[in-house]
C-alpha cells in the first residue's frame, strides 16, 4: 500500500516521480502528489483519485527541479482528498510518508501548545512535517532534524524528507515500511518498491529499520539511530522493464493468470529429483537432522496466502506426518502462541512486507523459533530476515488480486514437503509420483486456459449476481476460499465459501433459485460423498456451476455450467481446481465494469496494521 519516490540528480525529477508512482499503481492509493525543489522554492501538487489526475494538473502547472519526492496515499488519517494528501509541508519541510503515527495526538497537543503551530489536514503525517520543522529551527543539519524528531516517534514509517534550503539534499528514513536506495552515477533515487526504479538503474540497497540514508546526487551514506554509518552491500535488480508492463493483455490479472505455466516451470526448475523421488531447496539453511527433531509446522499468512497456507496443511501433513497449523497474521500477533525450537514457521507472503506478517515472523524469532520464508520479492523484508527460504520466482505481481503468486505458493510448500517428508514417512514411490505429477503441471494449466473462451461465456450469466456461495471438501475446502476472495474482491459481490459436507448444518438454507454455487466435484477418493451434497444442491434449485474432471459427462445431469479440469494427482488437482476460477472472477469483474487490477479499498501490500 502506498508508494513511495524520490530523486535527487542532474536531470528534471518530475518524469522520474511520476514514472515511478505509475510503477507503483498497483499498490493501491486513493491520491497522489509530487513536491520538486528549485530556486529556494519547493512546488508541491496533488490530487484525489488516479495518477492521471496528477499528471493533468503537472501538464498545467509545468513546475520543474532536479530534487523531488512523490507518492500514493491510501487513506488512514483522514478522508481521500488533496487536503490529506501528500507531500505535506511545515515552513521550508516537505515530507513523503507510509506507515502510521501512533503517537501523532500527543504529538501535535504539544506542537500546538508549545509552538504555536497550526494544522490543515487531519494526518499524523503533517504532525511528523511540523515536528522536523521544529527541530530544523535549531539550526541542526537536516538529517539531524530528522533524527531527532523519529526518536521522538511512536509507530512505523517510510518517510522522505525535503529541506528547500538544501534544495541538494533527500535524507530518508525507515521502521517497519519498505524503502531502498537505488545508485548511479550522478543521481540517486529512493522508492518503497524496485518496480520504480526500473529503467534507471539496477543497483539498490535495501535499508533496515531505524536507519536513516542522506542523500545527494550520485551520492548516499546510511546511519542508524544512533548516528553510526552503516554499510550495506550493493544488489542488482534483475526484474526487466517488458515484466511490468502489460504485453498486450487488457489487465495485469488476465496477464498474470496466463503466465501461469511458465512461472509452475520457473519455480521448479533445477529443484526436481524424479530419481529420489523428493525435492532440492538449498536456500532452506536447515541441518537435516531438524527435520527428523521437529514436531509441528505453523504457517503464518495473510488473505490469499493465508488460503495458500491452508491448502498446504491438507498436503503437508499426509507427505510428512506432522501436524500443520495455519493462523491469520494479524490474528497470531496478538496471542501468546505455544511454540518452541521444534517448531518450524513458515512464512507464505508474496511481498515480503505485509506488517501483521512481519510482525509474527519477528514474535517467532523472538520465541526461539525456526523460520522459513516463502517470498515473491527479492531482498524484502520478509526474505531478509527468515532462517532460510524459497523464493516464488512468479515474477512481478501487479495486480493487487493475487493469481500466479498463490500457484506458486502451494507448489513452494509441495517442495517444502518432499524434501522432509522424504527424510521421514513418505516412500520413493509416493515422492516420484508427486515429482511426475508437478513435471505435468505446466501443460495441464495451460489446457485449462486454453478454454477461456468457455469460461469467459460460463461467467457472463452469473455478472448480475447479487451473492455467490463457493463449496469444496477437503483439499478443496481452500480452494473454494480462495475462489470465494477473488470474486468478491474485484467484482464487490457478496461470496462465502464452506467444506460441502457442512452445508447441511446451516448454509444450506441459503440455497434456492437465485443463488449461484461454485462446486467443486472432480473425482477424487471423496467423490461419492461430494456427489450427495451435489444432490441437496440440485434439489433445492440451486444455480450450479461445477469444476470436474475431463469425460465425466454425468456432471451435465446437474447443469449446463460444467468446467472441466485434467485427471491429475491428488495433491496437483486443488492447483488445477483453483485456474477456472480466477479466470471466472476476471471475467465476471470485467463484466460488471469493475476496476480489475486496483478494486477499491485494496492495497498490494499492507504495510501497517
Amino acid at each position: 500500500m502506498c508508494g513511495i519516490i524520490g530523486y535527487v540528480g542532474k536531470q528534471d525529477a518530475m518524469p522520474v516521480l511520476v514514472g515511478g508512482l505509475r510503477r507503483m499503481e498497483y499498490r493501491g492509493y486513493d491520491s497522489a502528489g509530487i513536491a520538486l525543489v528549485s530556486g529556494g522554492h519547493t512546488a508541491v501538487v496533488k490530487r484525489k483519485g488516479k495518477i492521471t489526475n496528477l499528471a493533468d494538473a503537472l501538464t498545467a502547472k509545468k513546475p520543474t527541479g532536479m530534487t523531488g519526492i512523490g507518492h500514493t496515499r491510501w487513506a488512514t488519517h483522514g478522508v481521500p482528498n488533496e487536503v490529506n494528501a501528500h507531500p505535506h509541508q511545515a515552513g521550508h519541510i516537505t515530507i513523503v510518508h507510509n506507515g502510521i503515527i501512533e503517537n501523532y495526538a500527543d504529538l501535535k497537543e504539544r506542537l500546538i501548545k508549545d509552538h504555536g503551530r497550526k494544522f490543515e489536514s487531519e494526518t499524523d503525517t503533517e504532525v511528523l512535517a511540523h515536528l522536523i520543522s521544529v527541530k530544523r529551527e535549531k539550526d541542526e543539519s537536516l538529517e539531524a532534524a530528522v533524527l531527532s524528531a523519529l526518536l521522538e516517534v511512536e509507530g512505523t514509517f517510510a518517510v522522505l524528507v525535503l529541506d528547500e534550503r538544501d534544495p541538494d539534499k533527500i535524507v530518508a528514513a525507515r521502521r517497519g515500511s519498505p524503502l531502498l536506495v537505488g545508485i548511479a552515477d550522478d543521481a540517486i533515487f529512493l522508492a518503497s518498491d524496485a518496480t520504480a526504479v526500473i529503467g534507471h538503474t539496477d543497483r539498490v540497497v535495501y535499508m533496515e529499520d531505524d536507519e536513516i540514508a542522506i542523500c545527494t546526487p550520485g551520492k548516499y551514506e546510511i546511519i542508524d539511530f544512533k548516528a553510526q554509518h552503516k554499510r550495506h552491500e550493493e544488489q542488482q535488480i534483475k526484474l526487466e522493464l517488458k515484466a511490468i508492463e502489460k504485453a498486450g493483455y487488457d489487465h495485469f490479472l488476465l496477464k498474470e493468470i496466463m503466465e501461469q505455466p511458465k512461472t509452475i516451470a520457473d519455480i521448479l526448475r533445477g529443484r526436481l529429483d524424479l530419481d529420489a523421488g523428493t525435492s532440492h531447496l538449498g536456500g532452506l539453511n536447515t541441518d537435516p537432522k531438524f527435520y527428523q527433531q521437529m514436531t509441528r509446522f505453523l504457517t503464518i499468512g495473510c488473505g490469499t496466502a493465508y488460503y495458500a497456507g491452508l491448502l498446504g496443511q491438507y498436503l503437508l501433513e499426509r507427505m510428512t506426518g506432522l501436524p500443520v497449523d495455519v493462523e491469520f497474521a494479524s490474528e497470531f500477533r496478538y496471542r501468546e502462541p505455544v511454540v518452541n525450537g521444534h517448531t518450524l514457521g513458515m512464512i507464505v507472503t508474496q511481498s515480503g512486507e505485509t506488517a501483521d506478517t512481519l510482525a509474527s515472523l519477528r514474535e517467532l524469532k523472538r520465541r526461539g523459533t525456526r523460520t522459513l520464508g516463502l517470498v515473491n520479492v527479492v531482498g524484502s523484508s520478509v526474505a531478509r530476515e527468515v532462517d532460510g527460504g524459497v523464493y516464488l520466482h512468479a515474477g512481478p505481481e501487479i495486480s493487487v488480486a493475487s493469481t500466479k503468486a498463490f500457484t506458486a505458493q502451494v507448489i513452494a510448500q509441495i517442495l517444502v514437503g518432499l524434501q522432509i517428508g522424504r527424510s521421514r514417512k513418505l516412500s520413493a514411490t509416493d515422492g516420484k509420483a508427486i515429482v511426475r505429477a508437478l513435471e505435468a503441471l505446466p501443460a495441464q494449466v495451460q489446457s485449462i486456459l486454453d478454454q477461456h473462451e468457455r469460461i469467459k461465456a460460463i461467467s457472463a450469466k452469473f455478472a448480475d449476481a447479487k451473492n455467490v456461495m463457493y463449496l469444496g471438501r477437503d483439499a478443496l475446502y481452500p480452494v473454494a476460499l480462495e475462489g470465494a476472495l477473488k470474486l468478491k474482491e474485484i467484482s464487490y459481490i457478496h461470496t462465502e465459501a464452506y467444506p460441502a459436507g457442512e452445508m447441511k448444518h446451516g448454509p444450506v438454507a441459503l440455497i434456492d433459485e437465485e443463488l449461484p454455487i461454485v462446486y467443486f466435484h472432480p473425482k477424487n477418493d471423496l467423490y461419492d460423498k461430494t456427489r450427495s451434497n451435489l444432490e441437496e444442491v440440485r434439489a433445492r434449485g440451486g444455480r450450479l456451476i461445477i469444476v470436474g474432471t475431463e469425460g465425466d459427462e454425468s456432471l451435465k445431469e446437474f447443469s449446463d455450467d460444467v468446467i472441466y479440469i485434467p485427471d491429475a494427482h491428488a495433491y496437483t488437482q486443488p492447483i488445477l481446481a483453483n485456474i477456472p476460477m480466477q479466470l471466472f472472477a476476471y471475467y465476471v469483474a470485467v463484466s460488471r465494469g469493475t476496476d480489475v487490477d486496483q478494486p477499491r479499498n485494496l492495497a498490494k501490500s499492507v504495510t501497517v496494521e
